[in-house]
């Protein structure tokens, strides 16, 4: 068996990325290779009692144990509720064809 195994940390803010590439020990939980990858010195915000993460996009918990190649991915806050956005967006179609008149009349 290998001594190290290869892992990603990815996290990303709108204008910026953060993709860390590391090599962990076989054993090491998402929770250890977050914290020793220095990110949350460089990232303030990331806050692991209310940040989600999850690997290769499915919800994880800290105390996973890692495998070779996995992604380990911290999740931010969602802004604005999806549903929300969509339903703004459509009122605002309804809008914009009502009277929708030749505009040389």
């Amino acid at each position: 068996m290998s001594e190290t195994i290869q892992i990603e940390i990815a996290y990303a803010l709108p204008k910026e990325q953060f993709l860390l590439t590391r090599k962990v020990a076989p054993g090491t939980t998402a929770g250890q290779a977050i914290r020793d990858s220095g990110l949350l010195d460089k990232r303030p915000e990331i806050d692991l009692g209310r940040n989600k993460i999850g690997i290769f996009g499915k919800l994880a918990k800290l105390d996973t144990v890692l495998r070779d190649k996995d992604r380990v991915e911290i999740y931010r806050p969602l802004i604005a509720d999806p549903k929300e956005v969509r339903k703004q967006r459509a009122e605002e179609g309804k809008v914009m064809k009502k009277g929708g008149g030749d505009i040389n009349e």
